[in-house]
């Protein structure tokens, strides 16, 4: 047999297992070689590369938990007090079957029912003037009963809240209690008056006319953006300005300033209807446009939601 055709033999056969791992280890350094050659040829940083760089590992990010949030429940019992209170100074020992009675001690099953006479007089209203809490979830609550002759009675009635403040109950009877002290009053700050004669005066007059007895329009006195429906129905007849006292130096000018002027005043007022007379109070901030004041807020329980130049 020639030689030649001994070696197409050896090749046609299938390579041994010890053979075919030496192949794979001779392709591996091949390989090796050839990236190694190619880092060489595009210079000596990518070669340090080459040799350095580690593989990478990729893991995967550990599964977090959904947040959880926890609504906060207020936690203020005066209503509740004060729901109690009035059921029971309307209850009395031996009629306990009554609504207001059953009311009382469902709210405070502990807590006795006054013993009166049938006849006791019935409070008007029952309104919560303060509230403060104690330890933990304790409270006192100080509500003021008021009655049809003039008399004014406070009481201070303890409520315990559950830890999320969404349930309660009264622990204890109330207790008669002093009044809050009258606070003092701080020094106000409107101390310019504004001439009755003026431009600021005969706006705010006009603007009390339409807002409180419909004659006009309100949206006229308003600043562009400002928003503020008048009171409906119209309550009264007649409104007049008695007084107007400003904050700023500006409000006691005869005519109107340069625009962008801006003013606080507050406006005591006299309403009239065929009930009588009402003196009222309000706090109004104005501003200058086009040679005229404009209407920017007004505060006393409804505030105007202005536009960007607020």
């Amino acid at each position: 047999m020639s030689r030649a055709k001994q070696s197409r033999e050896e090749q046609a056969a299938p390579p041994t297992a010890p053979d075919a791992r030496l192949q794979q280890m001779r392709r591996r350094v091949h390989l090796g070689r050839l990236g190694v050659w190619a880092a060489v040829a595009a210079g000596p940083l990518a070669l340090a590369v080459a040799v350095a760089t580690p593989a990478t590992v990729v893991r995967a990010a550990p599964a977090t938990k959904p947040t959880t949030v926890k609504t906060t429940v207020s936690a203020n019992p005066s209503g509740y007090a004060t729901v109690f209170l009035s059921a029971w100074l309307r209850s009395r020992a031996g009629a306990e079957s009554t609504a207001q009675a059953r009311l009382a001690q469902s709210m405070a099953p502990d807590v006795d029912l006054p013993g009166t006479a049938d006849a006791q007089p019935e409070p008007v209203s029952v309104v919560a003037v303060r509230s403060a809490q104690r330890a933990g979830q304790a409270w006192s609550v100080t509500l003021a009963a008021q009655y049809a002759d003039g008399r004014l009675r406070y009481f201070a009635v303890p409520v315990v809240a559950d830890s999320d403040g969404a349930s309660f109950t009264v622990s204890g009877a109330p207790g008669v209690v002093a009044g809050p002290a009258r606070a003092e009053e701080g020094q106000s700050p409107y101390t310019v008056t504004v001439p009755t004669t003026g431009d600021l005066s005969a706006t705010a007059g006009e603007f009390f006319a339409a807002y409180l007895t419909g004659a006009g329009e309100v949206d006229r006195y308003l600043s562009p953006g400002v928003q503020l429906s008048p009171v409906s129905p119209a309550p009264y007849e007649t409104v007049t300005v008695r007084q107007l006292l400003g904050a700023d130096q500006e409000a006691s000018a005869e005519s109107v300033p340069g625009d962008g002027t801006r003013v606080r005043v507050t406006a005591q007022v006299e309403a009239r209807d065929r009930d009588g007379r009402w003196p009222l109070a309000y706090e109004l901030t104005l501003k200058t446009r086009s040679g005229r004041w404009e209407i920017t807020a007004l505060q006393t329980g409804t505030t105007a939601q202005a536009g960007g130049d607020r």
